[in-house]
This record gives C-alpha cells, sequence and structure tokens, in this order.
C-alpha cells in the first residue's frame, strides 16, 4: 500500500518547521527574528502567517514537530527484539552518537537548547515540552519495568523515580557537554547509568567521578 501523498500545503509547512529548526536549534528561540526564519526558508511573510497566527503560535508548532519525531525515532529503538537493559543502553548511546546522522541526539536536542529560554517566555511552549518529557521519562520507566521482569535489568529504585533521575542526569550531561564542548560528561552519564540499572555488566563499570 502506498503512502498517503502529503498536501502541497502541509509540505510547506513541514519546510519552514524542518529548516527552522535546524537555525534555532543553533541561535535559540529569542535569537532568530521573523526576517531570518524568511530568508532561511525562502517565504514571503504572507507565507508565514498564512500557516502560523504568530512567532509564539511557530514557536509551539515547532516543539510540537519536534516532540512527535522523538517519539517516532523512540518507537524504532523500542521495537527491536533486544533485552529491556539493551535498548535502553542503545537509547542513551544514540544522545552521544546516532551512526544515521554522525550527530547526537543531545546535539539535536530542541528541549536541551529551549527549555530554560522559554519556560518564563511562553506557558504554551513550555506546556508542550513538559508534556514530551513526561511522557518521554513514562515511556523509560516502562521499559525499566520490563527489564525488571525478565532480569536483564536489578535496580531497587522503583522505575518512576529511576527514570527521572536518569533522565535529569542526561539532560545535565547534556547541558555540560555543550558548556565544555566534548562528550565527556555524555560519557560518563552513560556509565552511570549502567551502575544505576545494575545489569549483569554492571560489575564492570564504576560511577565516573565528578569533575
Amino acid at each position: 500500500m502506498k503512502p498517503t501523498p502529503i498536501k502541497k500545503s502541509e509540505a510547506k509547512r513541514l519546510h519552514i518547521l524542518n529548516t527552522s529548526s535546524n537555525l534555532i536549534l543553533h541561535k535559540g528561540f529569542t535569537g532568530v527574528g521573523l526576517q531570518e526564519i524568511l530568508q532561511s526558508c525562502e517565504i514571503p511573510k504572507g507565507s508565514f502567517y498564512h500557516y502560523f497566527q504568530s512567532k509564539e503560535a511557530f514557536g509551539c508548532e515547532l516543539v510540537q514537530h519536534y516532540v512527535d519525531n522523538y517519539q517516532v525515532r523512540l518507537n524504532n529503538v523500542w521495537r527491536s527484539d533486544k533485552s529491556p537493559y539493551q535498548k535502553l543502553i542503545e537509547y542513551f548511546n544514540l544522545w552521544i552518537e546516532d551512526p544515521e546522522t554522525q550527530c547526537g541526539w543531545a546535539d539535536s536536542c530542541l528541549i536541551v537548547k529551549l527549555a530554560a529560554e522559554v519556560a518564563d517566555l511562553s506557558e504554551d511552549m513550555r506546556s508542550i515540552m513538559s508534556a514530551g518529557v513526561d511522557d518521554v521519562i513514562e515511556r523509560i520507566a516502562a521499559l525499566i519495568d520490563l527489564g525488571k521482569q525478565d532480569l536483564s535489568i536489578q535496580a531497587d529504585t522503583e522505575a518512576s523515580t529511576l527514570a527521572q533521575v536518569l533522565y535529569q542526569m542526561w539532560l545535565g550531561a547534556a547541558l555540560l557537554s555543550k558548556l565544555q564542548k566534548n562528550k565527556i560528561p555524555l560519557h560518563q552519564a552513560l556509565r552511570a547509568t549502567k551502575f544505576l540499572l545494575k545489569s549483569e555488566d554492571s560489575n564492570k563499570n564504576t560511577i565516573p567521578s565528578c569533575i
């Protein structure tokens, strides 16, 4: 069965979102003016306002678009036949480097880039990002529970708490990685993740020392 073709209007909207995403990823939401978005997407101002009522409305759709795409990427990791522990380690390895893009998810994460910037700027954007993060944490927790059942994960901590701690650790590691301009914090987070999950190979890993 052939996929349903995307309507021209929807294709243009997605073009604006995809093109602007890279721009805002590097400069931030407030650091990019409307004129720069128009030039980058090669569209007139009228076309922009045809799809988005305001820059904030555009920001909301941009973040929701990112969250939706993130869930698709997460589905691709989750649907493998690997153990829950292996899936989680594969997921967090992708934060460091994605072989398909030669770029880690941490480097291309709009949540990392925009969370602090827009939290007090736009309640609607903050709400979308918060809901997206909550959903990811819930999915991590569900996988931890499955791992406890098949014994690939042997952590004593409650799954929901451990999932929250892991995500917070990786979010902080991503920020430090940007600040220090290296991936050492991400590799330390990976070692700590293996330790916290207490899998069969956890004895080969020690908690990394703090910088």
